[in-house]
């Protein structure tokens, strides 16, 4: 049968998803597994596999994010029930005044964001912006554009929220890159942010309306509220803990433990190894090895010539250059090669995503595996790569969030004076929630991973080869991903799908190979495309609308066009970033 065009696939696909959400007003969960079988159905592959491997890309990123969006939502809810969330947010007030009190409630936005969903920060620091209303009778709108701002940003930049959660696991960035690179990023467009809404109040000054039949709870007294360093210490605990991690991490990666060495190789034995694959018949790994390799260097591998020095030296450069190689494993040519210990523990089926020191760790490994004669065996385990496999330990997400979550319940259950029983009650409505978030999530990574099946990446990165080389095709890139993002937050309404999507699409562009700088910066394009646009499609625009108590046309003169201008400016400094602070070293 003729397999369509990859970007066939891709417009089909795109059109299922927003054709179903849009006009069929199906649950994004099930636009996106309907999209997913889609595009498994006209990629290649055995007609048996194609509905199970979405099965199992839904799985497979279900497992990845699962558990944490699961925390992260117990987090939110015992933070909002036991009033440590209230707490953060009176502090940042009395510190900076009431005369700031847009920045007091930007920055609550700002850090409630990072563990809780937007909908709910938003409701939380309403009834902060009324209450500043009565007392300065003055600002209400301004007050309202604060608190969007702050947490909008880091609801799209900055893990552990589910979109930025999942571009960073489609990307292969690590989270704790994510989280300081998205922080970097998001400061610029939350400060402007607070610069428009000052504008905006004194151009269309909103009065407080009543919301609805809404009835003004009264807020409980700083008696009742645990102590701030409690209030703060679940946000504070797995940014430091997977923060900590990243920095033990990269500096470990620096110390190039793989980088093969003259003593490391005894060149006799490798040439006469090397002769013998090159003079079999069939494809071996020797052939890949030498095929970028200069005529005259393959030419001293025949049998009985001397190396010198300098072809001892050019051939050592050569074989360094394959450890940064992500196309040199293929599991037919290494079929019935005895692989180290170190070879067979490395996951070669997640070769694109690897680090490139995990990366250059396997191809040396295979090299060992390949030559055990000829290349020695490396140390990987030095005093720094201990330091980091124990900062990973406590610096998974995954264990993070788990502390964090047992100190927000405990912290709910002393202030309130709960039981066991009402302890679990809240911890079920909050997986509840937590767990459509999953499946949306999930149901996108597969769709994502179809995509990638379907050969979308590589068609996508043939057109961009004649845009040049290096930083400058990496900076066209960046632009396309921000604007498929864009395209898609705007058609369809959700910055989630349109992140998660966007990322599953271009999964395979994100290696510095490809981009001439780290990929934390794709994934932070991708983040700032997917707050582009927000109007009548998208839930946060009610949010504001509702909560705040706008009409449609002030939210869409005031919401909609902070939006757009956060998202332009996450874009400007994503860019200045990946040009001045290409962070190459740290992939």
């Amino acid at each position: 049968m003729l397999e369509p065009n990859p970007l066939v696939i891709l417009v089909l696909g795109m059109l299922t998803v927003l054709g179903l959400i849009i006009f069929a007003r199906l649950n994004a969960f099930l636009a996106l597994i309907i999209a997913a079988l889609l595009v498994s159905f006209l990629a290649a592959g055995n007609v048996a596999e194609k509905v199970g491997r979405v099965a199992s890309a839904f799985g497979t990123n279900a497992g990845n994010i699962g558990i944490v969006i699961a925390l992260a939502s117990i987090i939110g809810k015992c933070m909002l029930d036991s009033g440590a969330a209230d707490r953060i947010v009176r502090a940042f007030t009395s510190a900076l005044g009431e005369k700031r009190a847009p920045l007091a409630l930007m920055g609550s936005g700002f850090v409630l964001a990072i563990p809780v969903f937007f909908d709910t920060v938003f409701y939380l620091l309403v009834p902060l912006a009324r209450s500043l209303f009565k007392r300065t009778n003055k600002n209400y709108l301004r007050y309202l554009i604060a608190i969007g701002a702050g947490g909008a940003i880091t609801h799209t930049l900055v893990p552990p929220t589910p979109g930025p959660l999942l571009i960073a696991a489609n990307l292969g960035v690590d989270p704790g890159m994510m989280i300081m690179m998205g922080l970097v990023v998001a400061i610029v467009p939350a400060t402007l942010g607070l610069v428009f809404g000052a504008w905006i109040d004194r151009v269309m000054p909103v009065p407080m309306r009543p919301i609805g039949a809404q009835v003004e709870i009264p807020s409980l007294s700083d008696a009742q509220l645990p102590s701030l360093w409690l209030s703060l210490l679940p946000v504070a605990l797995p940014v430091l803990l997977i923060s900590t991690n990243t920095v033990l991490k990269v500096y470990a990666d620096a110390e190039p433990t793989a980088v093969l060495r003259a003593e490391d190789v005894q060149f006799d034995k490798l040439q006469t190894q090397l002769s013998a694959q090159l003079a079999s018949s069939e494809p071996t790994p020797g052939k890949v090895i030498v095929a970028a390799w200069p005529e005259e260097l393959r030419s001293s591998l025949d049998a009985g010539h001397v190396l010198t020095q300098a072809q001892e030296a050019a051939m050592l450069a050569e074989l360094n250059k394959l450890l940064k190689s992500k196309k040199f494993y293929n599991d037919e040519l290494f079929f019935g090669i005895s692989l180290n210990p170190v070879a067979k523990s490395l996951d070669k089926k997640a070769i694109e995503r690897l680090g490139q020191a995990d990366l250059m760790r396997l191809n040396r490994a295979l090299l060992e595996s390949l030559f055990p004669s000829a290349i020695a065996e490396h140390v990987w385990e030095t005093p720094r790569r201990q330091a980091a496999d124990w900062s990973s330990l406590f610096g998974n997400a995954n264990l993070a969030l788990l502390i964090s979550a047992l100190i927000a319940m405990g912290t709910m259950a002393a202030t309130r004076n709960l039981s066991r029983v009402d302890v679990a009650v809240a911890v079920e409505d909050s997986l509840m929630s937590g767990g459509v978030i999953i499946l949306i999530t999930a149901a996108g990574g597969a769709f994502g991973e179809m995509l990638k099946v379907a050969k979308v990446g590589q068609e996508i990165e043939k057109m961009c080869a004649g845009v040049g080389s290096g930083s400058s095709a990496g900076l066209m890139l960046l632009l396309l991903a921000f604007g498929v993002a864009a395209v898609f937050k705007v058609a369809q309404g959700s910055t989630t799908v349109s992140m998660i999507t966007t990322s599953g699409m271009l999964a395979s562009l994100a290696s510095v190979e490809i981009l001439g700088f780290h990929p934390v910066y794709l994934a932070t394009a991708i983040g700032c495309g997917g707050l582009m646009g927000s109007w009548m499609n998208d839930s946060g625009f009610w949010v504001f609308a509702k909560m705040g108590g706008l009409t449609e046309a002030e939210a869409l003169k005031s919401w909609t066009i902070l939006l757009v201008i956060m998202s332009l400016a996450g874009l400007a400094v994503t860019l200045i970033l990946a040009t001045l602070l290409p962070l190459k070293g740290a992939a």
